[in-house]
């Protein structure tokens, strides 16, 4: 059986040391090498002087490998969920290789790798002398050399710009500066590739050079070392290898695109033109490769006669494990892998430059391991599988989720409707556009959010002190004043009735809790009027948002910015409402946890921050109270309310008829859903998809994700929210009574109060003059006034009838209206004056109202 793990000083006996070795074939290298250098038109002196001042420094850093992003699994393990490479490449120590397959390599390569100083002298010189000759182009290559070539291959490669239309000439280019065996520059490079290979058995061991070297080596088109050899063509690892297929891959290594078996056309053709080492020729090509390997194997007695037999007699049938780069690979995770992929590609915190980013992703052999947790996940994407078709009408009907963790920002859950796909492609069901994301991660321009942008108006309003129990007349207006001031702009008007309230109601008097849990426009307005549009805009920038291609959302002011038109990520808004949720902690958006390089250390992550007191907790709190009515049995958001006994805020939103968004939080995670049209306006509603209707799909996805994400992180109850903003706020009433009901409407109205018409008073004014309102003084800021015109039947009772004879008092109460007036008989004799009356002289009365005399 082959040793599992040997050493020079094992194999040589102690008899010569490593250093001894190499400095010893330095030596006669310089001394063997003159003849044949000689023979190029050098003199003898001249040849020495070049070996000697040939570099002999090779550093063989580390070879380009495959990055992986992962998730974690509930039970913490990690799951990769896509790699990216230029090379497929994945490294393993030297335990993790079969002892066979070291045996087959060595015995095939380098029968004499652990007593060597790095060159096989005499098979060098003769082959040397041969290529000079032309009667060969053998290498002679010890495993040393090998790795050597490799390494500078792997180091031109590295250089090779993988953006440039030259790229794969460029790479080829590299193997054939590395591997050029003709002529006097075919020496030269032979020459440093001994230089090298001698200077590395100074430095390295031997295991450590045979591993470098089944780590480096290419076994055929992109496939790189022997760990994705064994996966790629065997679909096993490289410790778990039969002896067949080590001879295999240890033959495939000597030429690996002419012995590669992943090709059943064949990989070369004779001079005819017939293809060679065909699946129909059994990989004719290999099998003898493998023949040679094996019989190389039986006699160094690395394996039995048996062995040999069996391994022999065996056909070649790869089994073949074709690896999948890209974020296609990661199924229904794959919108989360291309926001991170976008990260590494984006963010400075993995290179200066975007090549330099995009190199080391492909090149870099990265880690990433990211914030995705499946318990939301998988059911937010099931959810999403289920309702929502990958393509409705084929009129760019699309939905994304996302979850973000409350006081972190971490990102937990991303899903979308559509079938991720890179390529370019007609089919609506197909995008790589990442709906949650903006346009520097995820390349999405975003959408308009509706009414969720009221949230900004809403802080805004408690930040000014106003409380969310005053009372405001929420009814649709024309000619509504706005104010732009503390931008520089100016007075604002709008006519609100071209926006109206969703279903065309015309608004009522309400206070802002009722505004808020039936997302009024026209009550937001209300709002908005008394506040300055800017301000507003300028809390949601305080928050985070951008607009999706990153300008600010304050370089434009406008009135109908309070309902939310302007275009932005799913992911901001959601970051948005977990300000709220967490107290007004506001923290970057983040899917990655941690990155570790190639060499086991953590990497620097891209930059990310928590910051307290974006908005004050009393702020916070009472806005929370305010959201908590969304989610209740009578607000718009109760249908994505999974009523676990979790308390959750939220806010619905509608832009105009082709974009909806349903966003919900506990105090542990916010969830944000998107449904509508990516590219067009086209309606979506009263059109159905299965059980569901387009418009209302957000609430059965909102309610999947946010029902997991409080069955894995629960939620607490938020604060009591401020008693200052939650007043009860009273108002002066005007003093309407003398004005007509007309004018008093308007003056009752302009304050913000409703008003309703109250029964005709008795009154001598005109039948259109107000003489009575209830209530007077003070009210409640939008309260409703009920004003009582006059009914022109009213008049008083002289006051001076006291003293007047019986027909002079008839005289007066006939001229101040009374029709019905009773004499009593006191006033019957012709001496008698009026003494009193009922009612009294003075008194306010209707003219129909009996009059009755007494007279003395």
């Amino acid at each position: 059986m082959p040793q599992k793990n040997r050493t020079v000083r094992g194999v040589l006996g102690g008899l010569v040391g490593l250093v001894g070795l190499s400095a010893v074939a330095g030596l006669l290298v310089a001394a063997s090498v003159t003849p044949v250098l000689t023979m190029t038109g050098l003199a003898g002196t001249q040849a020495l002087t070049l070996f000697d001042q040939l570099p002999e420094n090779l550093n063989p850093g580390t070879p380009m490998e495959q990055s992986t992003i992962y998730a974690t699994t509930p039970d913490g393990k990690n799951v990769a969920l896509a790699s990216f490479y230029e090379q497929n490449r994945v490294p393993v120590t030297y335990e993790q290789v079969s002892p066979v397959l070291y045996d087959a390599i060595l015995s095939s390569e380098d029968k004499s790798f652990y007593s060597h100083g790095g060159v096989n002298v005499g098979a060098t010189v003769k082959a040397l002398i041969d290529n000079v000759r032309g009667t060969s182009s053998r290498g002679a290559s010890t495993i040393s050399q090998q790795y050597v070539k490799n390494v500078l291959i792997q180091e031109c490669e590295q250089k090779v710009d993988t953006t440039s239309e030259t790229h794969n000439e460029d790479l080829q280019q590299c193997w054939k500066d590395a591997t050029n065996a003709t002529g006097a520059d075919g020496i030269e490079r032979k020459l440093q590739e001994m230089r090298y290979a001698i200077q590395i058995e100074k430095d390295f061991s031997k295991n450590d050079i045979l591993l470098g070297y089944l780590n480096i080596a290419n076994f055929g088109g992109t496939v790189y070392g022997i760990e994705a050899a064994a996966n790629y063509y065997f679909n096993t690892t490289s410790a778990k290898l039969t002896v067949a297929q080590a001879a295999t891959l240890a033959g495939i290594v000597q030429n690996p695109n002419t012995y590669r078996i992943d090709k059943p056309e064949g990989t070369v053709t004779n001079s005819k033109g017939e293809a060679l080492n065909t699946a129909e020729s059994g990989y004719a090509l290999t099998k003898d490769r493998r023949h040679y390997v094996l019989g190389r194997m039986l006699a160094d007695g690395k394996i039995t006669q048996a062995q040999y037999d069996e391994a022999d007699a065996s056909e070649i049938t790869p089994s073949l494990n074709p690896p999948t780069q890209g974020c296609a690979s990661a199924g229904a995770n794959a919108y989360f892998c291309q926001y991170v992929k976008s990260i590494v590609l984006n963010d400075e915190a993995f290179g200066k430059e975007p090549q330099d980013r995009a190199d080391l992703l492909r090149r870099g052999g990265l880690k990433i391991y990211t914030s995705l947790d499946y318990r939301i996940q998988d059911p937010a994407a099931q959810a999403m599988k289920d309702i929502v078709p990958a393509n409705y009408d084929n009129d760019y009907f699309g939905a994304a989720g996302v979850s973000i963790e409350v006081g972190t920002g971490r990102i937990l859950s991303i899903t979308q409707n559509t079938q991720f796909d890179e390529t370019s492609t007609d089919d609506l069901a197909k995008s790589s556009l990442v709906f949650a994301g903006d346009m520097k991660n995820g390349n999405s321009g975003g959408f308009q959010v509706g009414s969720v942008y009221k949230l900004f108006t809403l802080i805004d309003w408690l930040e000014k002190g106003h409380s969310v129990n005053e009372v405001l007349n929420g009814r649709v207006q024309t000619n509504m004043k706005f104010t732009t001031a503390s931008c520089g702009g100016g007075t604002l008007i709008a006519d609100t009735k071209e926006i109206g309230n969703f279903g065309g109601g015309g608004g009522y008097t309400a206070s802002v809790m009722d505004f808020t849990r039936q997302s009024l426009n026209s009550g937001y307005f209300a709002m908005a009027s008394k506040l300055d549009i800017c301000e507003i805009n300028q809390v949601a920038d305080r928050m985070g948002v951008t607009l999706a291609n990153g300008t600010k959302v304050t370089k434009e002011n406008v009135v109908y910015d309070v309902l939310g038109p302007k275009n932005i990520s799913p992911i901001a808004m959601a970051n948005a409402y977990a300000t709220v949720a967490s107290g007004g902690k506001y923290c970057t958006p983040r899917a990655i946890d941690r990155v570790v390089g190639p060499d086991g250390k953590d990497r620097e992550l891209p930059k990310s921050s928590c910051t307290d007191g974006v908005i004050s907790k009393e702020v916070a709190a009472t806005a929370a109270y305010a959201l908590q009515g969304v989610m209740s049995g009578g607000g718009t958001g109760a249908r994505a309310n999974p009523f676990d006994g979790t308390p959750l805020i939220g806010k619905t939103g509608t832009h105009d008829r082709w974009s909806t968004m349903m966003i919900e939080s506990s105090t542990k995670v916010t969830t944000a859903v998107w449904a509508g049209r990516w590219k067009g306006q086209s309606d979506i509603y009263q059109k159905w998809a299965g059980n569901y209707q387009l418009n209302n799909m957000r609430y059965p996805l909102a309610l999947a994700a946010q029902a997991a994400a409080n069955g894995a992180y629960g939620g607490d109850a938020f604060p009591r929210p401020d008693n200052n903003l939650t007043r009860r706020v009273l108002t002066e009433v005007p003093n309407v009574v003398g004005m007509t009901m007309d004018e008093a409407r308007s003056t009752l109205e302009s304050r913000g109060f409703s008003v309703t018409d109250g029964p005709a008073v008795d009154s001598d004014q005109p039948t259109n003059i107000v003489v009575a309102q209830d209530p007077s003084g003070q009210a409640a800021g939008g309260a409703t006034v009920t004003i009582s015109p006059s009914n022109g039947q009213g008049t008083t009772v002289p006051g001076n009838l006291a003293g007047m004879s019986r027909a002079d008092a008839a005289a007066a109460l006939g001229a101040a209206g009374f029709t019905s007036i009773d004499f009593d008989n006191s006033c019957n004799p012709p001496n008698a004056v009026v003494s009193s009356t009922d009612p009294a002289p003075g008194t306010a009365t209707s003219k129909s109202t009996a009059v009755r005399v007494t007279c003395e």
